[in-house]
This record gives structure tokens, sequence and C-alpha cells, in this order.
């Protein structure tokens, strides 16, 4: 069984020090990143209301947002590649906090779509791959812990902004609230000067002038890479899937009659289980039984959020909505822990920023068309369970095809390394033999000579 992708940066990571403070910077960019967007459909029904726009119509709100921040991946790859990712960040930080600000005086959805959608999806880019990166430039052995609590983020900053932003509401109307939120999202510029570049004991292999000028910042071989397309196939469809159980999760809850509070509560406790379930995730992803072949683990935890979906409508009441919401946590705080973990362990950490970047423009399409598709089919039939069975399927499916494909990746894998074993041995037997014949003649020559 080979071991997990090994680092080929040119120099050996510290697994430590200074890495931790990256971790945290990491967790602040990627928790305002992934949360901010979830964080803002408490802000749906009176937005909704106020524009007079249908359910799908607001659903594309987040995900423009989310749409930009995929969109805009390889361009942050890019400039990672060639600035780091600590100018990156802060760059980024101040894209949403302008984007916020904007949005604040805004007139139509259509307003809302380019400020919070397009200029802060791009901000929240700009937050998300530099973060990502980094942590792979400082750790190796520790890799999978490491990811899993900067991945812890997402729910922390969640379980903050979720009751926060319905106090913003009660208090300063959503015009407001987008004012004030456009300065939080300014600690991304804080947690940005803290990536400090890792310093290198070895200078990292530097591509040669040959190569075409957009191949030397995004590695367009990846798409011969087997392991990659498996994770892309699997990926695109599980992203039409992912985002709109969380999107409606507290509509749903409306819809049923609950109050707003109780209803954001829910996301509360979605985000609290969340939380101490990555870095628990990225803890057991660490362990010498699983990380060899931690995209089984990442197979069963798709396929979990799946089985979760499809028990959602089948859980009556508040008491329901609760259990639904703690279920899903767990589900999903697994997938997330592992979403770039496997990623890296497939392509290795030096490819791993172009890896990111072109995984997160495809990815895109299913980001932004999933919540709208949620919502038109809420507009059609008016009862939500349709929409999570169907994000059900969209779970599952890929979840059993991770399982099946990754079984073949790793057979094949094992195969390439027994050849691979096998002629390194050939080679060292007849490197051996021509020495063998030289040693031989060497000491028929010495005895004639003695003969002589």
């Amino acid at each position: 069984m080979p071991p997990p992708a090994t680092s080929t940066l040119g120099y050996t990571p510290p697994d430590g020090g200074w890495g931790w403070v990256v971790v945290f910077a990491a967790f602040i960019s990627i928790g305002f990143s992934y949360a901010f967007p979830k964080s803002l459909t408490v802000f749906f029904k009176e937005i909704q209301e106020y524009f007079d726009v249908s359910y799908s119509e607001i659903a594309w709100l987040s995900s423009v947002m989310l749409a930009s921040m995929y969109a805009a991946g390889p361009i942050s790859s890019i400039l990672v590649n060639r600035y780091g990712s600590r100018p990156v960040v802060m760059v980024g930080g101040l894209l949403v906090g302008l984007g916020m600000v904007l949005a604040s005086f805004g007139t139509s959805i259509i307003h809302l779509y380019l400020c919070v959608g397009v200029i802060g999806g791009f901000g929240l880019a700009f937050n998300l791959q530099p973060a990502l990166t980094i942590i792979g430039t400082y750790f190796h052995a520790k890799r999978p812990l490491a990811n899993g609590l900067a991945m812890t983020g997402s729910p922390v900053v969640l379980s903050t902004l979720a009751p926060l932003n319905q106090f913003l509401f009660d208090s300063f109307g959503w015009r407001g609230s987008f004012l004030i939120l456009g300065g939080i999202t300014l600690n991304c510029c804080v947690a940005g000067s803290l990536m400090r570049p890792v310093k290198k004991t070895a200078a990292p292999v530097v591509s040669t002038e040959s190569q075409s000028c957009v191949e030397r910042f995004i590695d367009l071989s990846l798409f011969k890479h087997r392991g990659f397309l498996i994770y892309l196939v699997g990926n695109i469809v599980m992203f039409f899937g992912i985002f709109a159980p969380i999107v409606f999760l507290a509509p749903y809850a409306k819809h049923q009659g609950i109050d707003e509070y109780s209803a954001a509560l829910l996301l509360s406790i979605f985000a609290l289980v969340d939380m101490f379930v990555r870095p628990a995730t990225g803890f057991v992803g660490n362990t010498k039984r699983i990380r060899p072949r931690i995209q089984y683990f990442f197979a069963f935890a798709v396929s979990l959020n799946g089985v979760c979906h499809f028990l959602c409508p089948l859980l009556p009441g508040y008491a329901g909505l609760v259990g639904y919401a703690m279920i899903f946590g767990v589900a999903f705080g697994m997938v997330c822990a592992l979403l770039f973990e496997t990623l890296m362990d497939l392509v290795g950490a030096q490819r791993f920023s172009s890896a990111v970047g072109l995984v997160t423009i495809i990815e895109c399409a299913p980001v932004l068309l999933g919540p709208p598709i949620a919502g038109a089919m809420l507009d059609a039939f008016g009862d939500y369970k349709y929409m999570y069975y169907t994000c059900g399927v969209l779970m599952l499916l890929p979840g059993i095809f991770f399982f099946i494909m990754n079984y073949y990746n790793y057979k094949k894998l094992d195969e390439e390394q027994r050849r691979k074993n096998t002629a390194v041995e050939m080679k060292t037997a007849e490197d051996s033999v021509p020495q063998n014949l030289s040693q031989n003649e060497d000491l028929t020559t010495e005895t004639e000579k003695l003969k002589s």
C-alpha cells in the first residue's frame, strides 16, 4: 500500500511552530468564506418581502456569492502562486467589506447580486484558497489534523453570526446590518497579516522556461490524474445538493410556524455540532488506520449526508428539526473536514494550489444552480420535502461513486507500486551483473600474473 502523497515542496514542512498561528489565521479566513453566505439566510425572508421576489430569486443571492467564490478560484490560485497567501487574503477582506457596504445602499435584488454576490464572492475566494494552500506548506505529518482545525472556523463563525445577524436585523434593519457586517469582515485582513511565508531550508523546484505561461501558475496536467478526475466528477454531483439544505433550513422552520429566533437557533445548533465534529474528524483522519485509506472515510461522510436529508421530512415538529440539525451537523462537518484533505492526499501539496483552483471553478456551476433549483422546486410544489429528497439523492449517489471508484484507484495504485518495485529490483540486479563480471576478470588477470 503506498503511503499518503509525500511532500514534494523541496523542503521539510515544520509541522508546528508558527504553523499553528497560521492554522488560527486560516480558521478565521475559512470561517468567513463558508459561514458568511449561510449566515445571510437569516435576512432572506425580509429581503424577499422588501423587494417582492420569489423563493428562487432570493436563493440566487447566496448562490451568486458562493459561485463567485468558486469561480474566482483559479484567479486566487494564480495570485497565491505569484505573491503568496498573505497579501491575497488581505485584499480579499477589503473586497468583502466593500461589497457589504455597497449592498447596504441596494435598491434592487440585482444590486445585491452584484455587491454581495460578485464583489463579496471574489473577496471570499481570496480568503479561501490562500488559507487552504498555506496549511500545506507548514504541515505534512499533522496535515489532516491541521486542516480539520482550520475548517472548524466555518461552524464557529456561523454559530456566532446566525444569532448576531438576527439581533442586528431587529436593531438596525437589513441595511444597517449589512453596513456593520462590512466592518466585521475586515477581520480577514488581520488574519491575512498572520500568514507569514514558511521558512524554507531548501529551494523548491522551479518550473523551466520551456513551459507556457498558463502552466507556470495552473497545472493543467491534473486533468490526466486518475485520482483528481474521480474527486472532480463526484464533487460536481455532490455540490448540486450540499448547500440547499442549509440555505433553506431557517425558512423551512419559519414555514412550519416556528418563530424567527427559534429558526435561527437551528443554524446555531447545526454549527455547534459541526464545530466539534470537524477537529474530531481531522484527528481520526490522521490515525494510522484511517489515513492510508482516507478516501473511504470521505465517501462514508458524503453518503451519511444523503441519508440525513432523506430523514428530514420524516421528523415532525421543532424537536424533529433539532434532531435533523444535529445529525446534519455531524455529516456536514465530516465532509468539510475531509473535503480538501482528500484532494491534497491525491495530488500532493505541491500541486494542491492548482488543483483547488481548477476544482472550484468547475464546481461553481452546481454551487450557483443548486439552491435556485431547490427554490424553484418550492415555488412549483409548495412543499419542502421534495427538495430534501432530491438533495438526499444528490449526496448519496456521489458517496457510492466515491466508494467504488476509490476502491479501483487504490487497487491500481497498489499494482503500479508493485510494478515500480519490481522494476527497481530488476535494474539493481542488472547493474550488479557487469560489476561481478568485472571483478571476476580482475581476479583472473591477477591469477595469471602470479602464475607467470
